[in-house]
């Protein structure tokens, strides 16, 4: 999605500093409870509201989750700035490229389901336009899109963008022609050569899957990711009403409301279109984390493991970053969207059994350096309240 630079640099020092405060304490709980037994959620918003009124931001929130747990959350601020409506832990907040991995999630869903294989080229998936395609893009698997080494432009066309941001049609309908103008170019690099960090990829990834289940890829998201993993809250594009503020809005660097402009063309929801509560977002992550430890949940371990290893000499997945950090105690997986509206980063520490979460509804250098003081004090608060530290 489109951001910017410094703040997600900001914000991954920013993640990786909380991961290891958390993961250095709280992971040292036992992360099975006796029972039916959950591990206490410590609210952290007063300290998120000393750090988010030091920097004026609308609003900041953040979770950390332990094995399926979520044991830390707070959200604080405002819907908008200058409004009176405070944000809630049940708020929802935009994803922005975060939604790769759940993209990449869905397509693991139709393998294990047989409908689709790692190996299946577009050509394969996308027949009828076998022939309309530059003869390059026939036999790239969808693996490739998914790892960003399908060869697939990091910048549209001016032309074919602009073009896209007038469509009016169905986001289904919208993508398929997006779809065909890319595939009517060359690639940008030999596909399978080159790391190419690219939401048109995961757009043409999309259109497979549509083409292949005859579904459109927002209701395979609800039927096979948000449903199943008791996500309520999900859907595309910003959150909430354009005639009332009912939920957060994105700030570019005013309040922008939901419709036209406040987001990315429906088109490449599946490269960054999702929203969702904090809560929610953390039952997916939850699943991943959990998923690379060796649990069967909404996948099988394997599954969750095959999306989780880059390909030789590359540290991007399906969806994810992968990294060995010495904090951690091995590798993390981490992603971060923007629409420049707003942020949100994940990192996940497996080895420590813990994942973070953090999220504001603005992409701004002040929004990022907010999120680093804001989350590495009220993790270290945490940990001395439980007597971790």
């Amino acid at each position: 999605m489109r951001t910017h630079s410094r703040t997600r640099r900001v914000a991954l020092r920013t993640a990786a500093a909380i991961v290891a405060l958390a993961c250095a304490g709280i992971a040292r709980q036992d992360p099975k409870p006796a029972g039916d037994a959950k591990l206490a959620v410590e609210d952290v918003s007063a300290l998120l509201e000393t750090v988010r009124a030091k920097h004026d931001l609308p609003a900041l929130a953040g979770a950390i989750v332990v094995g399926g747990d979520v044991v830390a959350l707070g959200a604080v601020g405002v819907r908008a700035h200058g409004s009176p409506d405070k944000v809630t832990v049940d708020d929802q907040w935009h994803l922005g490229s975060c939604t790769k991995a759940m993209t990449a999630t869905l397509a693991a869903k139709l393998v294990e389901r047989g409908k689709l294989k790692w190996s299946t080229t577009i050509a394969e998936a996308l027949p009828e336009l076998k022939d309309k395609m530059n003869e390059q893009w026939r036999d790239v698997p969808i693996e490739w899109l998914l790892q960003n080494r399908g060869g697939v432009c990091g910048k549209p066309p001016d032309e074919v963008w602009s073009e896209l941001w007038g469509r009016t049609d169905s986001s289904r309908d919208s993508r398929r022609w997006f779809v065909e103008q890319l595939l009517a170019a060359p690639p940008e690099a030999k596909p399978g050569t080159k790391f190419i960090y690219s939401n048109q990829g995961f757009t043409i990834a999309g259109a497979m899957l549509e083409q292949l289940t005859g579904k459109a890829w927002e209701d395979l998201m609800r039927t096979e990711i948000f449903e199943p993993l008791g996500m309520a809250s999900a859907g595309f594009g910003p959150p909430g009403s354009a005639d009332k503020l009912d939920q957060p809005r994105g700030h570019n660097p005013n309040a922008v409301a939901p419709g036209k402009g406040a987001d990315n063309p429906a088109a490449i929801g599946p490269a960054g279109t999702v929203h969702c509560s904090l809560g929610d977002w953390a039952k997916f992550i939850s699943a991943h984390l959990r998923g690379e430890n060796g649990e069967d949940l909404l996948l099988k371990a394997e599954t969750f493991r095959k999306l989780h290893q880059p390909p030789e000499h590359q540290t991007y997945a399906m969806g994810w970053s992968r990294e060995a950090r010495g904090w951690a105690g091995g590798d993390t997986l981490s992603h971060n969207g923007s629409n420049t509206m707003w942020f949100c980063v994940v990192w996940i520490a497996p080895a420590k059994n813990c994942a973070v979460l953090v999220t504001t509804n603005i992409a701004s250098d002040v929004a990022g350096k907010a999120c680093d003081e804001a989350c590495d004090e009220a993790v270290q608060a945490l940990l001395r309240k439980q007597k971790l530290l």
